[in-house]
């Protein structure tokens, strides 16, 4: 989810799917044209209040409800005095006070500047992103809200740790020994190295130590599997392909009731096949034995004069820990972003998956994929990988990206498009339907339709699911109804 221009038009078209799941995948199917009808009748959008103001911010099923806060197209100040910073981005929901609900959100905030929130308390005094924790009814009020970690960079999405944390991620390499990125804006100031994952306590405030044995790399977002003690992170390199990874740290976390910093990284590899293009359009329930391989050196550091421009590039500092992989056979995916854990399955997209292949390993100008997106299941037990959908055209699906599951096992995914954005629902019987369209506009009347949805999560209870628009003014919504009536 990076804030590059990164949803440009794409070159060719998706593959169709069709077909039936099979073996450890068998209630999701690949959705085509012979695919089966969802049980219930698909909702029908239409526009509805906000229970903020009455504006109609949001189109969604009859009988949904929702309520925004923490707009930030006007200031926003929490109660430890941070003024909020935009770019609302991952989002977990855990269990509050008061039979309320705690959430922990990413802010996606790029380059050098003065840390929002306690300077004192930042990781890197010159870094812009973080995450600030809220307390919220199950209707969307606040009841309190504060920084949580600041001085971090680009956190982009994360995950839900079940001893009670969000693991937040970087998704950049910058520091002051990394030359400047996309933006062309000087890392010098920084004073820290970035690209790492932190965790981030539901109570209280996140120690400001980076796991740097789970990689310095591109980080979208995380995924734990309780049974084997393995964080899954996917990686969201614009302009190269990208990797799924795997980190087994010594110690099991639900033992330690917590990540810890020795540990092993490796990334994907399909069985038999090195280097395979999992970015390219494929068959449909496309099916692969995996492996994981080692990447020796996971987090580098590189040499600098403070004050002066690094001599490392950043295409060369983006890419290195992936090419130890591609080195050892590993896969090539396209812009791997959203992922969630569900009973032994780890979900998650590709965002400009399922197109032609591609001829290099990057760089690549308007990113590294040209289809219009892909969802794919890892099977922990079974080690195996499967395509569950891939995008027929933009008006189906375009451009997948956070991604959650719902109580009943629907998979619930973000669009980041430049046309209108979707929540999207993807059932265990394989179909695709809508649940909320973006109809936001701005105080001085300009469509925001494509603002994207960003950092969807489920309350505990199943009751609520909270979203985010991921914008400079950004803000966050609570939507309730009757799920179970719509498939979700």
């Amino acid at each position: 989810m990076a804030g590059i221009d990164r949803r440009t038009a794409l070159r060719g078209a998706a593959a169709i799917l069709g077909g039936t799941a099979i073996g450890p995948f068998a209630g999701f199917a690949a959705r085509g044209e012979a695919a089966p009808t969802h049980d219930r009748p698909r909702p029908t959008l239409g526009p509805v209040p906000d229970h903020r103001d009455g504006a109609v911010r949001l189109w969604l099923p009859a009988g949904f409800e929702y309520r925004s806060f923490h707009d930030t197209e006007t200031p926003v100040v929490l109660d430890d005095g941070t003024t909020l910073p935009g770019r609302h981005d991952g989002m977990a929901a855990f269990r509050g006070p008061r039979g309320n609900y705690t959430l922990i959100r990413n802010h996606e905030v790029n380059g050098p500047g003065a840390a929002f929130g306690d300077a004192t308390a930042a990781y890197d005094p010159m870094a812009q992103g973080g995450t600030t924790t809220i307390e919220v009814t199950r209707h969307g009020e606040v009841v309190r809200a504060y920084t949580s970690i600041n001085g971090t960079q680009m956190n982009c999405s994360g995950g839900p740790m079940p001893w009670g944390s969000w693991v937040t991620c970087e998704e950049t390499v910058n520091g002051p020994d990394v030359g400047a990125d996309f933006t062309g804006v000087s890392n010098v100031p920084l004073q820290k190295p970035h690209g790492y994952v932190f965790e981030v306590p539901v109570k209280g405030r996140a120690e400001r130590e980076p796991i740097t044995a789970a990689g310095r790399f591109a980080h979208e977002a995380v995924a734990f599997d309780p049974g084997e003690g393995a964080l899954y992170l996917t990686e969201d390199d614009f302009g190269f392909a990208s990797g799924l990874y795997r980190y087994t740290p010594r110690q099991h976390p639900m033992r330690a009731g917590r990540l810890g910093n020795r540990g092993r990284l490796q990334m994907l590899k399909v069985k038999g096949r090195p280097n395979i293009h999992l970015e390219a359009a494929l068959p449909a329930g496309s099916t692969f034995p995996v492996e994981w391989v080692d990447i020796d050196d996971p987090s580098p550091v590189y040499p600098y004069t403070p004050g002066e421009p690094a001599p490392t590039t950043n295409n060369d500092a983006i890419s290195h820990v992936a090419r130890q992989g591609w080195a050892r056979g590993a896969a090539y995916f396209s812009r791997l972003e959203g992922a969630t854990y569900d009973r032994g399955v780890v979900y998650f997209t590709s965002t400009q998956g399922g197109g032609p292949e591609e001829t290099s390993t990057g760089p690549i100008a308007n990113g590294y994929g040209n289809g219009n997106g892909q969802i794919w299941a890892y099977d922990t037990h079974s080690r195996r990988l499967r395509l569950l959908y891939q995008s027929t055209g933009p008006d189906v699906l375009d451009f997948p990206d956070n991604v959650t599951t719902s109580p009943r096992g629907t998979l619930v995914v973000c669009e980041d498009n430049t046309n209108d954005n979707y929540l999207r629902g993807l059932t265990p019987r394989g179909e695709l339907f809508d649940i909320a369209l973006n109809r936001l506009v701005s105080s001085t009347g300009a469509p925001r339709y494509d603002d994207e949805f960003a950092g969807s999560t489920f309350s505990p209870d199943g009751h609520t699911l909270f979203v985010n628009i991921q914008a400079s003014r950004g803000m966050t919504f609570a939507i309730w109804g009757d799920w179970r009536r719509i498939g979700v």
